[in-house]
């Protein structure tokens, strides 16, 4: 049941309310993917289907479209509370049917799998989820029903909460470190601008001053004195050139951030989903080539994503260096519990780019991850 799941999204949420709405806000339309997991209502029709009446059958189809009609209500209200009442209709619906109906455990079901997606506090969830198990349970046995029959909608009950609680946490934290990345990057951003700011008034603002001092000088000089007004006009050409130059080292600094620049900004992500980086040594700007740099940042950027996105690790470290065989080795390990196990599209892609400049890509996923690219120095690289 994790529709609920993946209809969520962090940004554009009632954030200032915190809680739930902070994390998975308001559904704002409906979404065709919800009504997938209207499949498992068949359960539900077996008992008729078996049951040659009419009569039976009419009052199993009224039953159903009260569900379905709280389904559908459930996809497109907003309301937190509202969401809640239809989950406890839902239970409601199960008790009044399953005397009549065991395919009513169902509801029981659509309870507790939808419900992590809805509340965050573990312990509430888990609670709930308990007396949903407990009130399917104990009506079966009050009604003599046979073991069989409530003990395995209750093993499914279990197994569909406890997998999409770890999902609808894991999902919250993605959210919660997507936001934190978003803030970090308009700091940045606006650090940058504020950079670029002082570096142009510094740079500018004492060369335009000589810039207009000189001119003024050599227009006064043009008649009385032309070849010290020439000297002037070539010093305020000279003063020009060096100020553009220098205009564009720092534009050049603002644009291209460089593998120092990307250790930086990983370290302040993995900082926000609670993982320490320790570097064991940085790059420096004569040690790379810029296709290499382009790489490796990028390698950077892709193995963070995955260490705060899956990994759920403590520590991740990283080391540069360059081997007696001639490469330029970088090494980013962690220590997560959920280690890599198939290449997706992001590690597939970065493979693809170290093998383009002639270096080698190697994965290991023993205990955490371990990823090493390794990239031929610039003197051994032919072409």
């Amino acid at each position: 049941m994790s529709t609920w799941e993946t209809r969520t999204k962090a940004v554009g949420g009632d954030r200032s309310r915190g809680g739930w709405r902070s994390l998975l806000p308001p559904i704002s339309r409906p979404s065709p993917a919800a009504y997938i997991w209207l499949s498992y209502s068949i359960f539900f029709f077996i008992e008729p289907v078996f049951r040659h009446s009419l009569h039976y059958w009419l009052e199993c189809l009224g039953i159903f479209v009260v569900f379905l009609a709280m389904y559908v209500c459930l996809d497109v209200i907003e309301s937190k509370p509202v969401k809640l009442g239809i989950l406890a209709g839902f239970v409601v619906l199960g008790v009044v049917t399953l005397p009549f109906n065991a395919g009513a455990e169902t509801f029981f079901l659509y309870a507790s799998s939808i419900l992590p997606f809805l509340v965050s506090s573990l312990p509430v969830v888990v609670l709930l989820v308990v007396l949903d198990f407990l009130l399917m349970v104990g009506e079966g046995v009050l009604l003599h029903k046979s073991f069989l029959d409530y003990a395995i909608a209750a093993f499914f009950l279990l197994a569909g909460a406890g997998s999409n609680i770890f999902i609808a946490k894991q999902r919250r934290m993605h959210y919660k470190l997507q936001m934190a990345q978003e803030q970090i990057e308009e700091l940045a951003a606006v650090a940058e601008r504020e950079r670029i700011a002082r570096d142009l008034h510094d740079v500018l603002g004492h060369t335009l001053s000589v810039i207009v001092l000189k001119a003024e000088l050599a227009g006064r000089l043009m008649e009385r004195d032309p070849r010290r007004a020439a000297e002037e006009i070539r010093d305020v050409e000279s003063t020009a050139r060096t100020a553009l130059a220098e205009v564009r080292e720092a534009i050049g600094g603002y644009r291209a951030k460089g593998l120092g620049a990307e250790l930086e900004a990983a370290r302040r992500t993995l900082d926000a989903a609670g993982v320490k980086l320790v570097c064991d040594a940085m790059p420096t700007e004569r040690m790379l080539r810029a296709a290499d740099e382009t790489v490796l940042s990028l390698v950077v950027r892709e193995a963070v994503t995955n260490i705060v996105r899956h990994a759920e690790a403590t520590e991740c470290r990283m080391r540069l260096e360059t081997t007696v065989d001639g490469f330029h080795s970088l090494l980013v390990e962690d220590d997560g519990r959920h280690a890599v196990t198939r290449e997706g599209n992001g590690l597939r892609g970065m493979r693809e780019r170290v093998q383009a400049l002639g270096g080698r890509f190697s994965l290991q996923s023993a205990q955490g991850t371990t990823l090493r690219i390794e990239l031929p120095v610039a003197i051994e690289r032919k072409g």
